[in-house]
């Protein structure tokens, strides 16, 4: 039996997609379906190697994205027993490149993946039995490997024949060191006529002029080093440099430093494909202007009849420094560990061949009561693992630690798309996974929440939901009010932690549930690891209070319950909420009653004053928006709609211990009319549920674009909301058919915020589908109690 089994993603090698989603608006990305795991630490930059076996996703440079394929950078593997045969084991460049090469041919095998291991099983071509596992140290509670810029490939090589092979394993790769920095920082924001922020990215992509690389030979290990000339003391961003080892003693070493990655390949296929070896050369020479330059092994053995042999091969990079806006320079994570010169690719490298079993088995020990649940689905177990690929390729901050910060501060990008920092309204539920496997991230970036609620920005912005191209007569507004919770930490173009409320497509300091998002917050995360951490209680404690003084003064008729403006004042920033709506009323309720929990613990005056707003607030809340079936979706628009989000306070209360926010009763009613109006009524579940339709399933208006979306986030929320109240059944179906959207339809390692009925999704790469990891909490909770 395959170690993976059924609970992997799984895909014929190379096989391509008939019909995959595409991208519903031309200016979000879509890279298209060939996707894989990615490779690398948290924070520390990451490579993504497709189920076709190209590499061809490089996020190096913190919060960018580069996706291509880079020919050169690729395993083959040379064969001789009854026959001689010789493959890269990709797909064949459509643009010239390595004309000389023969590429393995599509469909001969498997690829799986169950993040942070995948595997190429390859099939039905050669005549020994060939597996290669890829993993990374992603090790929950760990916080040094981690962060680690290494992958591992082990190679495992078995003769079910009768006679002697001989094999030969080649790594080759394009010398990239110096391409993946941006040579047009910029602060300005820019917004598009559809009121989209432009966002600007320029790599230097090529450009290879004094790279150079050597072969590296000790006792213990053998490989090449990718290095460039000049290297900067101290290094700037870009500057660095790649590693690739074996272990010495396990077969013939051949290597060769300098050859041309973008001509015919020749000058390694021709001798590797005849006998599996390379003209050995060690030339350290720089490329010229307008020169690449690549390196190569190979590791040549022989196999007896029935024998198995291991090969680990370690790929590291030591690309030491971030930079944001021009001149905010942060150091990466890793380099606690190890110096900042950006000379260490090497040391990581060994490091990697010296723990790499060890990684491995702690990873093992995680996933296995995952994969031995006795009441999840394999679908399930898959999901679960895979989801939490967004913390190593969406962009992922992890700075070096500091005396303030003594674990570094962490950040994940809101998406590609919407390229600023964990979006507060979004991680709402996207936090889920980090809070239980890595609580001390999750910790650091509520903290940051906490420092930024006081400051202020008075610079004046084009808000793009008003904007019609005139920048002239544009409305504007503040970029952050003092007090005001900030929508996210700011972007990678600007001065992330820092400089917050980088989005500027509505009025942040207008929105009427970050206030609410931000206490939930802090007291799930204060609950959650252990109750215990007071010095993190005290030091958000002011800003929770702030926080819900601020959204008070939206209370205009002294109800308790702050209103909503009517321009999209929430995480559905483009559907109107008018008065008091059932989605920000309920977090409000939720939010005081965390508030007075968390005051009651820290014994601080203000509790009193938050049990009078509840009291005040929580009838009201029902009075006036329950209508016998459901919460209407707010109390001044007349919308008959059925919200699918409509009670996320009252999940939240349940998941925190706290009182209801509404009748036991009417939640179980309005659950229930959510499922079948927002999912079964949605095109027949086949789906997942939209956001929000009208009692008889038909859209309020067709031409809507929140209401009719299917939020992936949401609904693994919604489903998590579901087995809190016992619909266990429902809950896996609606789970199921949302993860058979993503992982069936090319949407693997990109999922998006939102998918349609027409094959269409927004936002790839979506820090909310994290989601899913409330779907296990909840249902781990039912199990203990």
């Amino acid at each position: 039996m395959i170690e993976f089994a059924n609970c992997a993603w799984t895909r014929a090698i190379a096989q391509g997609w008939q019909n995959p989603y595409r991208v519903r608006y031309t200016s979000n990305l879509d890279d298209g379906p060939w996707h894989g795991m990615p490779l690398g630490g948290f924070g520390a930059g990451c490579i993504g190697r497709s189920s076709g076996g190209d590499f061809n996703l490089w996020h190096l440079d913190g919060g960018e994205h580069l996706f291509g394929t880079l020919p050169a950078c690729q395993f083959s593997l040379f064969e001789q027993g009854e026959q001689t045969q010789a493959y890269a084991l990709g797909t064949p460049p459509n643009d010239g490149r390595l004309s000389s090469w023969k590429w393995y041919p599509a469909g001969k095998g498997l690829y799986a993946a169950r993040y942070p291991r995948s595997w190429f099983v390859y099939e039905g071509v050669f005549s020994a039995q060939i597996t290669c596992e890829q993993f990374s140290p992603i090790l929950p509670h760990n916080y040094q490997e981690t962060s680690y810029p290494v992958a591992v490939f082990l190679w495992t090589f078995t003769n079910p024949t009768d006679q002697p092979l001989t094999l030969s394993l080649m790594f080759s790769w394009q010398n990239t060191v110096g391409w993946f920095c941006n040579t047009t920082p910029s602060s300005a924001i820019e917004i598009r006529e559809d009121g989209s922020p432009i966002y600007t990215y320029t790599p230097r992509w090529g450009q290879s002029d004094g790279n150079f690389n050597e072969l590296v030979q000790t006792a213990s290990y053998q490989g090449w080093r990718l290095r460039r000339r000049p290297h900067p003391n101290p290094p700037q961003e870009g500057d660095g440099e790649w590693a690739a080892l074996i272990p010495t003693g396990l077969g013939e070493f051949f290597g060769h430093s300098r050859w041309q990655p973008e001509g015919d390949g020749a000058e390694l296929w021709q001798s590797f494909a005849v006998d599996g070896s390379l003209p050995i050369v060690n030339d350290p020479t720089p490329a010229a202007a307008a020169e690449q330059v690549a390196a190569a092994f190979a590791l040549r053995f022989s196999l007896a009849a029935g024998d198995t042999k291991q090969i680990p091969v370690v790929l590291a990079w030591d690309f030491p420094v971030t930079e944001f806006g021009q001149g905010v320079i942060y150091y990466r994570r890793y380099t606690d560990f190890c110096d900042r010169q950006g000379t260490n690719a090497v040391t990581l490298a060994a490091r990697g061949l010296a723990a790499y079993a060890s990684w491995q088995e702690q990873i093992r020990a995680w996933q296995e009561p995952i994969l031995k649940h006795p009441a999840w689905p394999d679908w399930f177990k898959m999901a679960l693992c895979n989801e939490l690929y967004v913390l190593s390729s969406g962009g992922s901050l992890w700075s070096a630690a500091s005396d303030r910060d003594p674990v570094g501060q962490f950040a994940v990008l809101e998406c590609l798309d919407y390229r600023w920092y964990e979006s507060l309204d979004v991680r709402l539920y996207g936090s889920f996974a980090l809070l239980q496997l890595w609580p001390e991230l999750e910790k650091s970036v509520m903290r940051a929440f906490a420092r930024a609620i006081p400051t202020a920005d008075a610079t004046l912005r084009i808000i793009g939901y008003f904007y019609r191209g005139d920048p002239k007569t544009a409305y504007k507004a503040p970029r952050k009010l003092a007090n005001a919770v900030p929508h996210d930490l700011g972007a990678p173009n600007e001065h992330p932690w820092e400089q917050t409320n980088y989005t500027a497509y509505q009025d942040c300091n207008l929105w009427k549930d970050l206030a609410s998002d931000f206490v939930l917050l802090v007291y799930r995360d204060f609950l959650f690891t252990g109750g215990t951490d007071l010095d993190f209680a005290r030091e958000c404690w002011p800003a929770v209070v702030a926080a819900l003084n601020y959204l008070k003064q939206f209370d205009r008729d002294g109800d308790g319950l702050p209103e909503n403006g009517g321009a999209p004042d929430q995480t559905y920033d483009d559907w109107k909420l008018q008065g008091v709506s059932a989605y920000c009323g309920g977090l409000w309720l939720a939010a005081l009653e965390a508030a007075i929990a968390l005051g009651t613990i820290l014994q601080e005056p203000q509790v009193e004053t938050y049990r009078q707003w509840l009291s005040h607030a929580r009838p009201r809340y029902h009075r006036l928006l329950w209508n016998g079936e459901y919460y209407r979706l707010d109390s001044e628009s007349g919308s008959e709609v059925v919200m699918a989000d409509q009670l996320c306070g009252q999940f939240y209360a349940q998941l925190l211990g706290l009182e209801d926010i509404v009748p036991s009763d009417c939640c179980d009613r309005a659950l229930r009319k959510i499922y079948n109006t927002c999912f079964l009524g949605f095109h027949n579940g086949q789906f997942g549920a939209a956001n929000g339709l009208l009692p008889n399933g038909q859209p309020e208006n067709p031409h809507a674009t929140h209401p009719l979306e299917v939020w992936i986030g949401i609904n693994f929320g919604l489903a998590a909301f579901l087995w809190q109240r016992g619909m266990i059944q429902e809950a896996w179906r609606l789970a199921e058919v949302v993860v058979r959207q993503i992982y069936e339809n090319g949407l693997q390692f990109r999922t998006p915020e939102a998918i349609t009925a027409n094959g269409t999704f927004r936002a790839c790469m979506y820090l909310r589908p994290m989601a899913i990891w409330a779907l296990a909490l909840v249902s781990r909770r039912s199990q203990l109690n």
